[in-house]
């Protein structure tokens, strides 16, 4: 790193340190109060997060999004719209006005909507279907490759567009690209789902320079976890026989093979046949990836009319809360090994935010003061250190101590999902309704 970037970093923090809330800081699990905590972020949504999004991201003239902002330092602008940012924005929006959150001045169903029409008419492919990974900001495909962590995202937000608009249209695209992908993604041999395909669906074995999220050729935790996390909302939404056997093999298949009972022997990627992969860059475990796992699993059963595997959700944030856990300052840690301490110490935006969701989860099922401590802990952290008190928004990274190491606010990869989901589950679980805003 060169000296101009260590002193921005230097200057950055100092800046987040003096204008963070100083009472948040000073809270203890005895003293906080969740829901007044709660009253805080619900006023932060409506006022500063929500509008941010819509100010700055959304492409009135040419359709989707635009992401392309850095809190210390003019960001490049954008040259590209990804499948997984468009598909974010849109349930993003979706959610929120689903949620109850309206502006006078800001229509979030239309920036959903305006979205979802530039990914019917931008990104699907109407001869093979299926969704591109990249087009430029006109919409002309750029990288016409087809992904199952991108496409589990269109599925997740084309069900979303569906129950706040409630046209039934959305859901029939969802189900069309279910269709496709079961029929070309599916491996009937070993079960799961291939990854990483052609424009023709032709399967990709080898690793290439256009491939951007996980690895050709292997399964992985990651897009099988979106996978299931789409398959369970398009379940909910459609009751249909075929993708509920499809939740329930997603759901088996990350049980025993990515996210086991073991904790420690989570596994970012498996090869086709499920055989370990030995490669040193696949070892290690995701704290983040696990208790957003563990989540989403008791929603997975929760849907599917199962008995939510409760012992498995506690035993999954048990090993986080000592192995992945800043237990001093709060937050969750971003990797590991089995059950060691943590190996990377960096704080990352989305895994404080499945952690938010997490806990706030288990408490809901019942009381824990580990769970409640943590949370607490955790939002300290984050409103001294890492939200931008301005606008509300997500730092990308900081250190374990606060300090920015990705001071990106919005960009391909951070849209408005990790985070709005978090605090959207927050509010509902702590905010008292009576008080609300």
């Amino acid at each position: 790193m060169n000296r101009c970037s260590q002193s921005l970093r230097l200057l950055f923090g100092v800046w987040l340190c003096q204008v963070a809330a100083p009472s948040v800081l000073a809270a203890t699990p005895s003293s906080a109060d969740l829901s007044q905590l709660a009253r805080e972020f619900h006023t932060d949504l409506s006022e500063k997060v929500l509008p941010y999004w819509y100010d700055r991201c959304v492409d009135w003239p040419r359709g989707g999004f635009v992401l392309a902002d850095d809190a210390s330092r003019p960001a490049p602008p954008a040259t590209e719209k990804m499948i997984v940012t468009q598909a974010r924005m849109i349930w993003g929006f979706a959610h929120a006005y689903r949620k109850g959150y309206r502006d006078p001045q800001r229509d979030y169903l239309r920036a959903a909507r305006q979205g979802y029409q530039f990914l019917i008419e931008k990104f699907r492919d109407p001869v093979n279907g299926g969704y591109y990974w990249k087009t430029d900001l006109a919409g002309q495909p750029t990288n016409d490759r087809k992904y199952l962590y991108g496409e589990a995202f269109v599925i997740y937000a084309l069900v979303e567009y569906h129950r706040a608009s409630e046209d039934p249209v959305p859901l029939r695209h969802a189900m069309d690209l279910y269709h496709a992908l079961q029929a070309h993604c599916h491996d009937k041999k070993n079960d799961g789902w291939g990854e990483h395909y052609t424009r023709d669906w032709q399967w990709i074995a080898e690793q290439d320079p256009r491939i951007e999220v996980e690895r050709a050729g292997l399964k992985s935790a990651n897009a099988h976890l979106h996978w299931m996390e789409a398959l369970t909302e398009l379940y909910d939404a459609s009751r249909d026989k075929e993708v509920k056997k499809s939740l329930t093999e997603a759901l088996k298949i990350n049980q025993k093979w990515f996210y086991p009972k073991q904790i420690g022997k989570a596994a970012f990627h498996r090869h086709p046949d499920w055989s370990p992969v030995t490669d040193p860059a696949s070892a290690g475990l995701s704290y983040g990836h696990n208790v957003e796992f563990a989540w989403l699993m008791v929603r997975a059963e929760q849907v599917l009319g199962r008995r939510p595997s409760w012992s498995y959700f506690d035993a999954i944030l048990d090993h986080a809360l000592k192995y992945g856990t800043d237990r001093e300052r709060g937050g969750l840690y971003n990797r590991g090994l089995d059950n060691q301490p943590a190996t990377d110490t960096d704080k990352v935006w989305w895994s404080q935010a499945e952690f938010m969701a997490a806990l706030t989860i288990g408490l809901q099922h019942r009381e824990n003061p580990a769970y409640r401590e943590a949370l607490v802990k955790l939002i300290a952290f984050l409103r001294a250190r890492q939200i931008v008190p301005a606008d509300g928004i997500w730092l990308d990274t900081v250190t374990a101590e606060g300090l920015p190491k990705s001071s990106g606010k919005a960009h391909n990869w951070k849209a408005n999902y990790h985070d709005l989901r978090g605090i959207v589950k927050f509010v509902e679980a702590f905010e008292d309704p009576g008080e609300a805003p």
